[in-house]
């Protein structure tokens, strides 16, 4: 992807899957008759919001894209031809979506093997759009457009850090990002996705995570850079695969917090 016009036709796609998934989240949103199922032994919901919002979504990827791949979190991979694929997370944050939380928000990137080439973060129940790509950084919401631009934060004595779950990842992890956020100002938990988009619109700046799959990740990393921040792993090389990521607004910041995290 090169020209501005595949570009133009790819956010058109982005929005329409976006726009698709919004009105099959908040069919079951804050409703008494939603249940929950658990994906493992251990509590790892999901819903049939989850399961039919990636549902429209690949109905209108398999019309408009039919070359492309597919990468779910709930249907899983189907190959394509075109080197592109389209990673889906239909509702990042299943946990705050049960609990009548609007921190959760649906994932859309679009990568090729080196990454994502644009991404879309959403929460439907504020209406609020963030996007991520080359030569656009926007968000709109109720409060209308404005472009995404991270803060200038440099040191971690005045960061704010945000993280979904206090108890991340791995013991070793654990006490590594103990590490970091005895540095910085303020650490806040929850959020999933949502922090991201808050990271890229200017109002925090650091987010830190471990567990992660690729369609939890590929989508923020998007945004996030496009807006002016960093995302890597933890060992500083690309995190679009998965495992760790630390996104920070500056480069500054982000090798402050790196060199503490290694």
């Amino acid at each position: 992807m090169n020209e501005t016009s595949d570009f133009a036709q790819a956010w058109a796609i982005a929005d329409k899957l976006a726009d698709a998934a919004r009105v099959e989240t908040l069919k079951y949103f804050r409703t008494a008759t939603l249940e929950t199922q658990s994906k493992k032994a251990a509590f790892d919901p999901v819903t049939v919001a989850d399961k039919n919002a990636e549902a429209a979504m690949r109905a209108i990827l398999a019309e408009a894209r039919p070359d492309d791949g597919i990468l779910g979190e709930e249907h899983g991979a189907v190959e394509g031809t075109s080197g592109l694929t389209w990673v889906l997370d239909p509702i990042d944050g299943t946990r705050g979506f049960i609990s009548g939380s609007p921190t959760w928000g649906v994932l859309i990137a679009l990568s090729d093997e080196n990454g994502p080439l644009l991404g879309l973060i959403d929460q439907p129940y504020i209406s609020e759009r963030f996007w991520g790509g080359p030569g656009r950084a926007e968000t709109k919401g109720p409060l209308g457009t404005s472009p995404l631009k991270t803060k200038g934060t440099t040191s971690l004595a005045q960061a704010t850090l945000f993280s979904t779950y206090p108890e991340i990842g791995t013991q070793d992890e654990r006490v590594a990002f103990e590490r970091v956020a005895a540095e910085v100002q303020l650490t806040r938990f929850g959020c999933d996705c949502y922090a991201y988009a808050m990271l890229a619109a200017g109002h925090i700046d650091l987010v830190i995570e471990a567990g992660l799959q690729p369609y939890d990740i590929q989508a923020p990393i998007a945004v996030v850079q496009a807006a002016g921040g960093m995302v890597t792993d933890w060992q500083g090389r690309p995190a679009h695969n998965g495992g760790t990521a630390i996104a920070a607004a500056t480069p500054e910041l982000h090798a402050a917090a790196l060199g503490l995290l290694a």
